[in-house]
């Protein structure tokens, strides 16, 4: 009797295990030409699981910007050297191991990739090249030919679909504007939005942005000044209105500003910000209702931080240093959104990227 009551517990922690979600990471590295794919655990505890080469690459690029398809069947990596390429990776859904597909041409060198919420197209913006671009994904995940090509203002730095997939947005760091196309999912088309730009103020540098969970907000980060710049977003024009500026400098601040990235947790709750001068991360309070930030606080990371995520439960965040070759852990306080550190792991060589993968 106590055997039997034994193995049907032992047999139902078994089937709880087996059917949990397993959370994986994936950290570009671009000086050494590959992706580390990291296990993650309940308790924010990481393990190696592989290191995958991009085949064929030589030299390497100034960053790998990652993007995985809405099925999370596929990871498109950006190579940054020539021949430009989207080099596209099939994820194992038990092991979160990845295994080389094929490579697409990509316009030129692209500073940032992203994946309609259709699957079917790839966005790309070019920082030295002055563009952005379209791509199709074909049926095995891999990009096709460029299907449109639009010359921007100078240094286009992320180009992203709205949360409705009817519009795209590009920033122009060195031109202080936000460009804005109506996205025709169907034929795969962009056309200018009337109005075509969003202006910030100048020389702030418009860099990364992400939308909140809910639809109605944007969050802008600019590079040149430190701004963080909330907007309400009207989802049926795509209009940007600005309501509130605050700064993801740390308190003290003295030199030059070069913030890098931001990410909002899945419950928009929590917003946060890299800057690389310092090599913090700070962390803001989203008021669900307006929209606004008030800030929490900054604390040190990895050396000069150009990529972070947070994960899928919104309870860590890991962060990459270009100069640190390692990636740090922290975990997220769900009341307050404070981050305390973890642990941090060694990664290849100058990680600049990071994505994060429920599975199944």
């Amino acid at each position: 009797m106590i055997a039997a009551t034994l193995f049907a517990s032992l047999t139902l922690v078994s089937g709880v295990r087996a059917g949990m979600a397993e959370t994986f990471a994936y950290v570009g590295n671009a000086d050494s030409n590959d992706i580390s794919v990291f296990k993650m655990s309940e308790s924010g505890e990481m393990t190696p699981v592989q290191t995958a080469a991009f085949k064929g690459v030589e030299k390497p690029g100034s960053s790998t910007p990652l993007a995985i398809t809405p099925d999370r069947r596929v990871l498109i990596a950006a190579i940054r050297s020539q021949p430009y390429l989207a080099v596209s990776f099939a994820i194992d859904p038990r092991t979160g191991e990845l295994s080389h597909l094929g490579a697409g041409p990509l316009a030129d060198s692209m500073a940032h990739i992203a994946i309609d919420r259709s699957g079917k197209f790839l966005f790309s913006a070019s920082y030295g090249g002055n563009k952005v671009a379209l791509n199709p994904l074909l049926d095995n995940g891999v990009a096709g030919d460029p299907k449109q090509v639009i010359p921007t203002g100078l240094n286009a730095h992320a180009f992203l679909p709205s949360p409705d997939n009817r519009f795209a947005f590009a920033t122009n760091l060195g031109s202080d504007q936000v460009l804005a196309f109506a996205f025709d999912a169907t034929a795969g088309t962009l056309t200018p939005s009337d109005p075509p730009a969003h202006k910030v103020p100048e020389k702030s540098g418009p860099r990364h942005f992400v939308f909140h969970p809910g639809g109605k907000f944007v969050y802008l980060l600019h590079e040149l000044n430190g701004d963080v710049a909330a907007f309400t977003y009207e989802a049926r024009s795509g209009a940007w209105d600005e309501i509130q500026r605050t700064t993801a400098l740390p308190e003290g601040f003295s030199g030059k500003p070069w913030t890098a990235d931001i990410h909002i947790t899945p419950d928009g709750r929590f917003l946060y910000a890299s800057e690389r001068t310092t090599s913090t991360l700070t962390a803001y309070k989203v008021d669900g209702a307006s929209g606004k930030l008030t800030t929490i606080g900054s604390v040190p990371t990895e050396k000069q931080p150009r990529g972070f995520q947070v994960d899928p439960s919104g309870r860590y965040l890991a962060a990459a240093g270009e100069l640190s070759n390692s990636m740090t852990v922290y975990a997220i306080d769900q009341g307050s959104g404070a981050l305390a550190r973890l642990k941090s792991y060694p990664t290849g060589k100058k990680p600049n990227w990071i994505e994060f993968l429920s599975l199944p």
